[in-house]
Order: C-alpha cells, then sequence, then structure tokens
C-alpha cells in the first residue's frame, strides 16, 4: 500500500500566463535536470515568467527558465538560463507538434512542481495569445466578481 502526499508541492507558478494567454490544453511533463538545478528548486531560487517551450528535431525544450546556480556546487555548477529537455511520450508530442506548427498556438510553462515520489514536474500549455481588447475583457470580469463577492460578503 503507498501512501501519497497530500501537502502541496509547487515551487513556482506562472501567474502572468493566464492573462497574457488564453489556455487551451495543459499537460504535465518530466524534465532533465542537473544535481545542482535539484538543489536550487528545493530552495525555489527559479523564474519561468519569460520561459516558453519549443520542439526541435522531434523533442520539447524548455527554454529561457532562470535556475539560479546553486552556491555550494562550486565547479560542478550548471548554467542559469541554459535549455532544458521535457519528457513526455511519442504521440503526445506529435499531436501538440501539429497543432502548434498548424495553428499557430505557442507552448508556455503554467508551473514547477515535485510529484508524490519527489520528482520535478513541469505543467506545460497550449495557449493562444490574447488582444488587447479580451486582457481589458478579462480584467472587467475580474473586477466584477470581486464587487459580487464584496456585495455577497457584506449582505451577511
Amino acid at each position: 500500500m503507498s501512501k501519497k502526499r497530500t501537502t502541496d508541492n509547487t515551487i513556482i507558478r506562472n501567474k502572468k500566463a493566464g492573462f497574457h494567454y488564453e489556455i487551451l490544453e495543459k499537460l504535465e511533463c518530466g524534465v532533465v535536470l542537473l544535481g545542482s538545478e535539484v538543489k536550487s528548486l528545493r530552495n525555489h531560487e527559479v523564474s519561468i515568467e519569460e520561459a516558453y517551450a519549443r520542439i526541435e528535431q522531434g523533442e520539447l525544450w524548455l527554454m529561457g527558465c532562470n535556475i539560479k546556480p546553486y552556491e555550494q556546487a562550486g565547479r560542478l555548477n550548471h548554467e542559469a538560463t541554459r535549455k532544458r529537455k521535457l519528457l513526455l511520450h511519442n504521440r503526445e508530442m506529435q499531436k501538440w507538434h501539429s497543432k502548434v506548427q498548424l495553428r499557430g498556438l505557442t507552448l508556455v510553462p503554467l508551473d514547477m512542481h515535485f510529484n508524490g515520489r519527489g520528482v520535478a514536474k513541469v505543467t506545460i500549455a497550449l495557449v493562444r495569445g490574447k488582444t488587447h481588447g479580451d486582457k481589458r475583457q478579462s480584467l472587467k470580469k475580474r473586477e466584477h466578481q470581486r464587487e459580487m463577492d464584496r456585495a455577497m460578503r457584506q449582505r451577511r
């Protein structure tokens, strides 16, 4: 009988992705990391705000993810913004590759987390960029929801 951890092991979330992009599909995939990178992730020293994923020669790569070098690693340290390979099944790769190629969609990381076994995972999303009008509509909708919640709290 295996025990599952119920704690949230999220390292970092890309909070601006929901505002800048319309999220169409999500997928969790593994990431190939060096030992010093895992140590930095455990210290929450990572940024995925400007990161994106790209399919090159049949492989999925995470670009622009900044993992701060681990201070105690010495000469065995890693390069902070190197491209990192993402792991997923071939059929998923081909499905997403066709969508990115034909529809002009983008792959963006939404969060990084450790799963129940302590393995680092990245949730990537297939997204379409929002226009300025879409962003304004999102702001109006969020403000309207806040006002409704505020009114409900005052009514109690």
